[in-house]
């Protein structure tokens, strides 16, 4: 089913005409294409960026290819080089990792991409807490070290249960959309996170006046 779903893919054959190393390029694409996150010189940390799909459109957006700005990458699987980014291959959830990529990265960050994914059990509701949990590390190392007005996106998935990331996002965030790119299967609960503009670490654990408003967020929004 797996295969057949593969060659039948229209997006599977677009990657491979048009040389990017995976599907997932078109989502980041899209996005791109409706919020402009990526802007020439930026510096971008891509967490589960194997086979490198993300970083290869980035680092075009970028000019990383040109020496312009920097991108670094890692995943639990080695990648091919990529003129431009730096990958390692390392575990997110090593308690190492975030200093480890502070270091890759010798700065603060614009954008903090994650389509990284747990690994499944097979059941649902321990799944979605895995993959909550994920996001939420991710969240927490975004909001390390993204410099003020930076972007984080991040793959979640449709089950209720990230409310909690949500209510932190939009206390550290200008704006928080949920986007369905539609490069994203039809039948997948796949969703992606995008909070723009990081009011700066020092809003991070403010709490949020009763009256002041919550920020960009529609449940509804897709690409």
């Amino acid at each position: 089913m797996w295969l057949e779903r593969q060659l039948n893919d229209p997006y599977v054959a677009a990657a491979k005409k048009d040389g990017y190393r995976s599907r997932a390029a078109y989502k980041l694409l899209e996005i791109d294409q409706r919020y402009r996150i990526l802007k020439p010189g930026q510096r971008i940390v891509d967490l589960g960026a194997a086979p490198g799909g993300w970083s290869q459109i980035a680092a075009k957006k970028i000019g990383a290819g040109k020496g312009r700005g920097k991108i670094v990458g890692i995943d639990l699987l080695p990648i091919d080089p990529l003129a431009g980014v730096q990958f390692e291959v390392l575990d997110f959830l090593d308690p190492g990792a975030p200093d480890r990529l502070k270091e890759m990265l010798g700065g603060q960050a614009d954008v903090v991409l994650s389509d990284m994914a747990a690994n499944t059990t097979g059941h649902k509701k321990t799944d979605q807490l895995r993959i909550i949990g994920m996001v939420e590390l991710a969240a927490d190392f975004a909001c390390e070290v993204l410099s003020e007005g930076g972007t984080f996106l991040a793959k979640v998935f449709q089950g209720g249960t990230e409310n909690e990331l949500l209510a932190t996002l939009k206390k550290s965030f200008a704006s928080v959309h949920h986007v369905k790119p539609e490069a994203s299967r039809a039948g997948s609960a796949e969703l992606y996170v995008l909070a723009k503009g990081f009011r700066g670490a020092m809003r991070r654990h403010e709490s949020r006046e009763p009256d002041e408003p919550a920020g960009d967020w529609d449940p509804q929004a897709a690409v």
